[in-house]
């Protein structure tokens, strides 16, 4: 059984003007997207800006989500690091405090081989009983999670259920998902193709995208599930120039930016992340308002 199908939000962490995380407004951030039909909350993963929080915030962070989510859909949390044990005490940590589930990215940085990953996510599926979801980004992380080792720890490790697959390669995607059976649960993590994901056997979508436009998100793959592939694929083609302007700089800049214009309260990003450069930001506009967004 699959943590969640359809549309999960990979949700931003908004931040005070003195860049102290805003729990008042990650609450109603949170109350918004379950209210637009978001299907999963995903906190303090890439767009939560997890590499800048401390390992007491990215804790509290987690807990404040789950008690503002009051079970409504379920929550997972990012508790990836590129230090094996910082991650299982992430994990240890996110289990305790209620999480639905864990999503765990690659090791970054230190380049770990396909034998180091088999190791980490075995050593962090062991130490908790949450069902886990791998997160492969290499295009992040400089490193990347083969077809084979996926298909190694999802049929040799009981709670490794999922990938969010983020490498644009739908062909790589496509030969995880046959080692697999098509019984792995894929997520796109990759907001403009997910319907060609799904197509392929992946149950659903960690977006960026779902934070500005969770209904629309949350429709395009009900639609999907659904049948009509048609109406799914609308949705996806529409938003293409959203989805491009919202990765025109360094996720997850354009979509607090885009927050912001919203009305939404998401605040600035955390240095070395920075404001977006002017023209970026005027074309983020000029989408949104095509978009209607604005």
């Amino acid at each position: 059984m699959a943590i969640f199908k359809g549309a999960g939000v990979a949700i931003v962490t908004p931040m005070k003007d003195n860049l102290e995380v805003n729990y008042e407004r990650l609450e109603e951030l949170i109350d918004f997207q379950i209210q637009e039909g978001t299907d999963c909350i995903v906190v303090a993963g890439t767009t939560g800006e997890s590499s800048t929080l401390t390992m007491q915030e990215h804790r509290d962070v987690i807990r404040a989500a789950v008690q503002f989510t009051k079970h409504r859909v379920p929550v997972v949390a990012g508790t990836g690091s590129n230090c094996t044990a910082t991650a299982i005490q992430l994990s240890k940590e996110a289990e305790e405090d209620g999480a639905d589930g864990l999503l765990i990215v690659t090791p970054y940085y230190n380049k770990a081989t396909q034998k180091g990953l088999i190791g980490h996510y075995s050593q962090i599926a062991d130490s908790v009983k949450l069902p886990i979801i791998m997160y492969n980004v290499p295009g992040r992380t400089g490193c990347n999670i083969l077809p084979e080792t996926a298909a190694y720890l999802y049929q040799n490790v009981e709670n490794i259920v999922g990938l969010k697959e983020a490498t644009g390669n739908v062909a790589q995607a496509a030969k995880t998902m046959y080692l697999t059976d098509g019984k792995l649960d894929m997520y796109s993590g990759e907001d403009g193709i997910v319907v060609p994901l799904m197509a392929i056997g992946a149950v659903g979508v960690i977006s960026v995208w779902s934070n500005v436009a969770p209904k629309q998100v949350h429709d395009m793959c009900m639609k999907f599930l659904q049948g009509d592939i048609a109406g799914a694929a609308e949705i996806q083609l529409a938003a293409e120039p959203l989805i491009d302007a919202l990765f025109s700089e360094v996720n997850p800049i354009p979509v607090k930016h885009a927050l912001n214009l919203m009305g939404m309260g998401a605040g600035p990003a955390r240095a070395p992340l920075c404001e977006m450069e002017e023209k970026t930001a005027a074309k983020l506009a000029e989408v949104m308002k095509s978009y209607g967004l604005l």
